[in-house]
């Protein structure tokens, strides 16, 4: 019985399955996160511009509102009434309490629009609110 002979006889070697899975997996996951953050921002939305305005820092599971000009209002590609956001904030509230809430308003829309949606949260209990705003063009491009 020579147990040293045989094991000098097998070469070190790397499995190449688990390392293929292992990249496959992180294709998807990337594919996947990157259509859902595209899906959240409604492009139809033209956010105003302020000089103040910084590039977002996204935290995880956040909500989106989009406004549109015409003063609806778009949570997850769906169309909701101020009753129906209402409903999903409070719950979204007592899950979370800390959860944040971006406000995507149309530069063409009415102050209005933004002041329900602002009074919406409050009743629901979300107070971590930020409205989306960006750079000025000529800032961009330096």
């Amino acid at each position: 019985m020579n147990f040293l002979g045989r094991m000098q006889e097998e070469e070190p070697s790397i499995p190449m399955t688990p390392m293929i899975d292992i990249v496959f997996l992180l294709l998807i996951f990337f594919i996947t996160t990157s259509v859902f953050a595209r899906l959240e921002n409604e492009l139809s939305v033209t956010v105003p511009t302020a000089e103040s305005a910084t590039p977002p820092q996204r935290d995880l599971g956040e909500l989106i509102v989009n406004v549109k000009h015409d003063g609806a209002i778009i949570v997850n590609q769906r169309t909701v009434t101020m009753a129906q956001l209402e409903i999903l904030l409070s719950r979204i509230a007592k899950q979370y309490p800390d959860q944040s809430v971006i406000i995507r308003g149309d530069r063409e829309s009415r102050l209005e629009y933004a002041v329900q949606i602002l009074d919406t949260c409050a009743k629901a209990g979300v107070w971590n609110i930020q409205i989306a705003a960006l750079p000025p063009e000529d800032t961009m491009s330096r």
